[in-house]
Parts: C-alpha cells; structure tokens; sequence
C-alpha cells in the first residue's frame, strides 16, 4: 500500500488519545506499586501502546501490566526472570507474577515458558476501580485509532513490536556507572552484554 494511502487515517487520530491512555497506565502501575513497594517506575508507559506481538501477551490490559510488574520487580531485585532474548519466562518469572496475583497453569508452554499468566479472581477485586478506569482509557483509545470500512467493520493501525522485537520497551530501570553518570535500559537487554561508560570506561550495573 502506498503512503500516502495511510496518512489520512493516522492524522485523523486525536492526538490526545496516547496522552490520557499513557497517563492511566502510569496511573494504574502506581497503584500496583503502593502494593509492592520496590517495584521500579514505569519509565515510558506509551512504549506498550501499539505493541501488536510480545511474548508477555499482545493485548494491553491490566493483567499485561501486572506482567510487565513482574519483570520489573525481577530488575529491581536483580533476579534473571528470563531466557531466549527475553522470550523464554523462567519459574522465577512465575514466583514474581505469583506475588502480584498472576497464575499459570502447571505445565510451561515449550517456547514462553511461563509467560501465559493471568489474573486470579482476588487480584482482580483488589484492582476493580484501576481496572474499571483502564478499561475506559484503552476504549477511547482504540475507538480512535479504529477507522470504518466496509459493512460498519472496525479495523485499527497496530504499530510495530517494541519488546523483543527491536531495542525492546517496557520496564526500563537505571543503570549506573563508575563515574556516577546513568542511563534507563531494558534488563534483559544488558544482560545480553556490558554497556560501558565512554568516560570512566566501567560498566553501566543496575541500580
């Protein structure tokens, strides 16, 4: 398809709509973090807006964010949660979603491991007014993005993977150096390999 073919339907989007649902998501994880208080800051909550294919789940929602809680939880307390660029969600992934509320069935799936969790009902009404409020945001938002073709049928624009598919989003935590200077990474992504400092030549080390 040509471009000029797409621009119509990206302009018509309220700009404001990624604005109020970033803001509720950043809403909802401070919520989770007054129940868990060494859960990291969620450094950019519009990087999972758009994100189509993940293997922490391609549908934005509440339970999505208590997953990514997890791995923010695995930075904060310097747990290798999990594998396979990030693909492949270990048992210590699923010890942290257990601490959030998050279950799974018995038998890991060969190739996300533990990656399909979701919410036990208690979590869900400890939750109910943040997820009412969520719910309502990421309504809006995708009644905006959603154009109308034919026969009334609603079809959205999906932006590209963020998390694995590229230099990754979700949870970012600081790292710092030798010289005290830091910077916001993916954890999975510097354990990969050493980012070093260009001034002190040490290594950046999570926080």
């Amino acid at each position: 398809m040509e471009r000029r073919n797409l621009l119509p339907r990206w302009h018509s989007v309220s700009t404001t709509q990624p604005l109020v649902l970033a803001a509720e998501l950043a809403a909802a994880w401070s919520d989770i973090q007054a129940h868990h208080r060494d859960l990291p800051d969620l450094a950019s909550p519009e990087a999972l807006i758009g994100e189509s294919s993940s293997a922490c789940g391609t549908r934005l929602g509440f339970e999505r964010l208590l997953h990514e809680a997890a791995h923010g939880l695995a930075a904060a307390r310097e747990i290798r949660d999990t594998s396979r660029a990030g693909r492949y969600h270990n048992r210590r992934f699923l010890l942290l979603a257990s601490e959030l509320g998050l279950a799974h069935p018995v038998e890991p799936h060969a190739s996300s491991g533990f990656s399909q969790v979701t919410m036990l009902t208690e979590t869900e009404e400890r939750y109910a007014a943040t997820i009412e409020r969520l719910e309502r945001a990421l309504g809006a938002h995708q009644q905006a993005v959603a154009g109308s073709v034919d026969g009334g049928v609603l079809r959205a624009f999906r932006g590209p993977a963020a998390r694995h598919g590229s230099s990754g989003g979700g949870v970012r935590v600081k790292a710092v150096c030798g010289c005290g200077r830091n910077v916001r990474v993916v954890p999975s992504v510097l354990a990969q390999a050493s980012i070093v400092c260009g001034a002190c030549q040490q290594p950046f080390k999570i926080a």
